[in-house]
């Protein structure tokens, strides 16, 4: 069955989108945050059509906690963009009429990463396209492993507060470095459970997830009025979009930092006795 939710994602992509082409506003102006609604919406109304279960159908409140807590990851990276690294800013914002619509407008711009990647990656395991794919070779995870893992993590992170110019790039894999290990260690979910288990589909449907996702972010940033522009160093060429080529490799790896960044909260939540959805 599909959910009639997903019919109203259909129509806020097409609102959205013939919105934007006859600058009819406000939803001109909004396009950006109701395109990706409606996409999570349709995706995930597919993903239950394929499984009989998805995370808005199936666990409403975790969907709450899930886009809240991606407004606020985002912001973080907003944080560090902003203070640190310098690599994109932002045109078009003098049309909100407020500083409280500019901000309702983040939220639900930032609140939507983190959903759809995970839907994107639900999706992409709904279809089982990597279930038969496995590691050859069991690995040995240590504890001393974990602890260079973290302390690698540690070092990426300073070296890109540090140094943005020529270690940007490691922002987008420091957490997942950092919490990944944490998460195992206290038996939550994570990439190196998945990989100790030999099982490749939550790693690859992530990764791959996120990089159709950043492609459709470029896509739909592009023709927007509110929009972010990069000055990537030593990268800035042959955009796709806005993005330069080279740009793009990033974001499978972010897919990653992703879950990891939302299982370790997720846990934390969980061990004060709030039932949140494990991913």
């Amino acid at each position: 069955m599909f959910r009639k939710y997903g019919l109203l994602g259909v129509s806020m992509i097409v609102l959205s989108q013939v919105g934007l082409f006859l600058r009819v506003q406000p939803l001109a102006q909004w396009y950006f945050p109701l395109a990706w609604i409606g996409y999570i919406l349709l995706i995930d109304a597919a993903v239950f059509k394929l499984k009989g279960d998805s995370i808005i159908s199936s666990r409403p409140l975790s969907f709450v906690f899930m886009f809240l807590l991606s407004a606020a990851v985002w912001s973080l990276f907003e944080y560090i963009g902003y203070a640190f690294l310098k690599n994109w800013h932002y045109t078009g914002l003098e049309g909100f009429g407020s500083a409280l619509s500019l901000a309702l407008f983040g939220i639900l711009s930032f609140g939507t990463v983190i959903p759809a990647v995970f839907e994107t990656a639900s999706l992409l395991n709904a279809i089982r396209g990597f279930d038969s794919l496995k590691l050859e070779h069991r690995h040995r995870i240590t504890k001393r492993f974990l602890y260079l893992m973290i302390l690698s993590g540690l070092l990426s992170l300073g070296l890109t507060l540090a140094y943005p110019r020529l270690f940007f790039p490691f922002i987008w894999i420091s957490f997942f470095l950092i919490l990944d290990p944490i998460n195992y260690l206290h038996a939550w979910p994570s990439i190196l459970s998945c990989i100790r288990r030999r099982k490749l589909h939550v790693p690859l449907s992530l990764f791959i997830g996120a990089t159709l996702c950043g492609f459709l972010w470029e896509f739909w940033n592009f023709y927007a009025i509110p929009k972010w522009h990069y000055t990537l160093p030593l990268a800035d060429f042959l955009k796709v979009f806005e993005m330069p080529l080279l740009g793009y490799l990033g974001y499978g790896p972010f897919g990653l930092e992703l879950y990891s960044m939302y299982h370790f909260a997720v846990g934390i939540a969980r061990h004060r006795g709030i039932p949140i959805f494990r991913y």
